[in-house]
């Protein structure tokens, strides 16, 4: 069968996607995949069919961080939030014409369109025209429930998660009429979500149901519509993954610490809190810099820095694991069976933060607002057994990688079969 990928968005946001593509291809299936052109290259290491399309990914990443600092810290700031909003959205309302037409020449004759979060009211949209089956990849429950805002009554927290994602839709609105215009299609009345809901789309929620207690019960009206079918990771070795394994030998565990693609705004400072705290708690500190430049930083012998590591191999070794509350490395952090203390950024973040939070095998704080002596605290909170049991326990519920990986090929295998057959 032919098979067709299309997300956008940070190595965060393509993992997943690229995950499930190599599994198809490794199955023997025609699969082609469109990701940012800055991350085609880790695209073709899952999937040789790998093609760029849209801005680059890197070019929102400092307007992501700043727009969500402010959301969280100072709301009323409309201004500041405004122009940080412009600077994501410009670039794919820009190039989103071009993405739909990069989408329609891959898809055309295909068995099925995947896309994910950041792309799938456009990938729906083509799906439509072609008249093929659409599924889509939610790395966090995306849909209204009432399980991410636990604090909120539960009708209450579905309806704030409607609302923020019919406000969402608000605002691609004028991109996705000019596209459903030139592909010949009628105007939406309804919001991108609930259409793909409601034509029957395979909406696959990749994380596992014990992140979110109670939330396949919630939906388990949907009849399969929504399975879940665990974290989706490529877990790639890297050039460093040796020698970092060999440093962690040669001492105490450490504590890793990261923030994922999303670039800090001073690496010096952040080192420096890192280093000091770890001074004051008797730790070493493994400080992956994925998207920041820590080069210039200066830091003792207890902290090392690597730039990409493979988490699975190195999160087991150590003691607790500090990060952003990305979606792929929560759950591999869970499935390490360690505690973890995220420091997020964005709402994404956030709703992995609270799931730590309620699953008690960490804590959480918006980045923004830590310290030297807020980290210290938090770490020696997280670092205590209670915690690193509970965390242990919970690995126990996490789904292995390959498993996951077949899971998810095999939803869509059976949901583009069905669609031929019907």
């Amino acid at each position: 069968m032919k098979f067709v990928l299309a997300t956008w968005g940070s190595r965060g946001d393509i993992e997943p996607t690229a995950t499930v593509g190599r599994e198809l291809v490794r199955r023997g299936h025609d699969v082609s995949m469109a990701v940012p052109p800055d991350l085609v290259e880790f695209g073709k290491a899952a999937v040789p069919g790998t093609v760029g399309f849209g801005p680059n990914s890197r070019s929102i990443l400092d307007a992501h961080r700043d727009y969500w600092t402010c959301f969280f810290s100072a709301p009323w700031k409309f201004r500041k939030m405004g122009k940080a909003r412009a600077e994501i959205t410009g670039p794919l309302f820009q190039g989103w014409q071009d993405m739909s037409a990069t989408l329609m020449s891959l898809a055309d004759g295909a068995d099925l369109i995947f896309s994910g979060i950041n792309f799938e009211d456009a990938a729906s949209n083509v799906a439509e025209f072609y008249g093929i089956p659409f599924a889509t990849l939610h790395y966090f429950p995306l849909r209204p429930n009432a399980r991410v805002l636990p604090f909120l009554p539960a009708r209450l927290g579905r309806s704030v998660v409607s609302a923020f994602w019919w406000m969402s839709w608000r605002g691609t609105k004028k991109s996705e009429d000019a596209q459903r215009r030139d592909l010949g299609l009628p105007r939406a009345t309804r919001s991108a979500p609930s259409r793909i809901t409601e034509r029957g789309s395979l909406e696959v929620q990749a994380y596992d149901e014990a992140c979110f207690p109670g939330l396949g019960a919630e939906w388990r009206s949907f009849d399969g519509q929504r399975p879940f079918v665990g974290t989706l990771t490529l877990e790639l070795a890297t050039a460093d993954d040796a020698e970092v394994m060999s440093w962690i030998a040669a001492g105490t565990p450490p504590i890793f610490f990261g923030f994922g693609s999303i670039p800090v705004e001073s690496p010096a400072d952040t080192i420096a809190m890192i280093d000091a705290a770890c001074a004051r708690l008797g730790e070493r500190a493994l400080v992956g810099a994925a998207g920041t430049d820590f080069s210039s930083a200066p830091h003792s012998d207890r902290v090392k820095v690597v730039g990409l590591m493979n988490y699975a191999t190195v999160f087991p070794a150590c003691r607790a694991v500090v990060h952003h509350g990305g979606s792929s490395t929560t759950p591999i952090a869970m499935r390490a069976g360690v505690p973890q203390l995220i420091l997020f950024w964005d709402m994404v973040h956030a709703i992995y933060g609270t799931a730590v939070n309620r699953l008690k095998v960490g804590t959480a704080r918006r980045f923004s607002t830590v310290t030297e002596q807020t980290l210290v605290a938090d770490l020696r909170a997280i670092l205590a057994p209670d915690y690193v049991a509970r965390a242990c326990e919970l690995a126990t519920r996490i789904t292995e990688p390959a498993k996951s990986a077949a899971d998810a090929a095999d939803r869509l295998e059976d949901f583009a079969r069905r669609a031929r057959q019907g």
